[in-house]
């Protein structure tokens, strides 16, 4: 090989390992992709009634859920195109952009949140461990291992999912690199499906234990990594954003496809079961979400899907980070300090308030000057 070819070969991998291999297929359009707010705003409301009193009758953990799996497809539908415009994934700026994305919100978050404790308007408490754990990601395991309950600041438990997140996210670069310069998306593909049979086996095998807590498989990274693995499955084997598979009418067995993922995702929440709830569930939800998104893309203007690109539900998606982090503090600061308003019907209107004067304000000052540095990592 001569130094010219060797010379290309090493720009089109990470370390000089190619990823041609997974690059690989048809062309993907990740510019503006139909429906994802809408998505993302229906995982945040989910989230919200479950918090402010209607967890008996929408369950909070679904919205968690479908958002682990959008952040899957949506990184790994990035990834795939970075490596087909450029030929090589830079783990680097990749890293770069997360930090910037996600910590400035994180961390003004966590200081108003300290300072309300500081002055006895939040409940729980401030400690630089408890702190510590929220800031490097670890909060997850702290609440389940090491906390005892009275080192956290109310409002604050949400974390545990970021965690999920960070945890997957810190080694799925490397991963895909060394995976995607020897296979093809669908193998890539299968041997994501492989890991999520092993997590569900591994939640199986948590269930049956003696003295099981449904925390364990609720909030640990081990446990619910599968949610996020499912979205990249997605991405890497049934795409939508690749130009070949755009579907332009709905024919009958789509109709019946998305029936079908309706009505497993409705058999999810309506088991009781503890062990169900705890193991199977998951899976069920990850897998039933394909069919869900894919014709939520390629067919965003029909009639059963056209609410989500709705100009409401857009902002509720773009603001939903902010929303998320904020709205389970507000929560906690109103029960504090006016538990008259407790009720869902006050508690409600009023976070819905505190919560979206809190993402336009983030959005108009905190985020334009970190969006311009993100860019300088694209």
């Amino acid at each position: 090989m001569n130094q010219a070819a060797s010379h290309s070969r090493t720009e089109l991998g990470i370390k000089g390992k190619s990823v041609l291999s997974v690059a690989a297929g048809p062309q993907l359009h990740v510019k503006a992709i139909p429906s994802l707010d809408g998505w993302r705003a229906i995982s945040i409301l989910v989230v919200f009634l479950g918090h402010i009193g209607f967890g008996h009758v929408i369950p909070g953990g679904l919205g968690v859920t479908i958002f682990f799996f959008l952040s899957g497809y949506l990184i790994t539908s990035l990834m795939l195109a970075e490596v087909q415009k450029t030929g090589r994934l830079n783990i680097r700026h990749f890293y770069y952009r997360r930090f910037l994305r996600l910590m400035p919100t994180l961390f003004l978050t966590l200081a108003i949140v300290y300072l309300l404790v500081g002055v006895g308007l939040l409940g729980g408490r401030a400690t630089l461990k408890g702190l510590a754990a929220q800031v490097f990601y670890f909060s997850n395991y702290y609440t389940l291992f090491f906390d005892p309950g009275e080192t956290l600041p109310n409002g604050t438990a949400i974390l545990w999912s970021l965690a999920v997140e960070e945890h997957f996210y810190i080694a799925y670069p490397l991963l895909f690199s060394i995976l995607g310069a020897r296979c093809s998306r669908k193998q890539l593909a299968a041997v994501f499906v492989l890991v999520c049979i092993g997590v569900l086996g591994w939640r199986l095998h948590l269930v049956g234990q003696p003295g099981f807590s449904a925390e364990r498989t609720y909030y640990a990274t081990d446990t619910r990594l599968d949610s996020i693995l499912w979205g990249c499955v997605f991405a890497l084997a049934w795409n939508p954003l690749a130009s070949a598979q755009v579907v332009a009418k709905m024919r009958f067995r789509d109709y019946a496809l998305v029936a079908l993922a309706f009505a497993a995702q409705l058999f999810a929440l309506l088991v009781r079961n503890p062990a169900f709830r705890e193991s199977a569930r998951y899976s069920i939800q990850g897998v039933a979400l394909m069919p869900l998104f894919y014709y939520s893309i390629t067919n965003s203007r029909h009639l059963l899907f056209r609410y989500l690109n709705a100009a409401t539900l857009q902002w509720i998606g773009k603001a939903s980070y902010s929303i998320y982090l904020i709205h389970y503090v507000a929560i906690s600061f109103i029960e504090r300090n006016w538990p008259i308003l407790k009720s869902p019907l006050f508690l409600g209107p009023l976070v819905i308030v505190i919560s979206a004067a809190y993402s336009y304000a983030v959005d108009s000052v905190v985020e334009p000057y970190f969006r311009r540095l993100r860019s300088r990592f694209r």
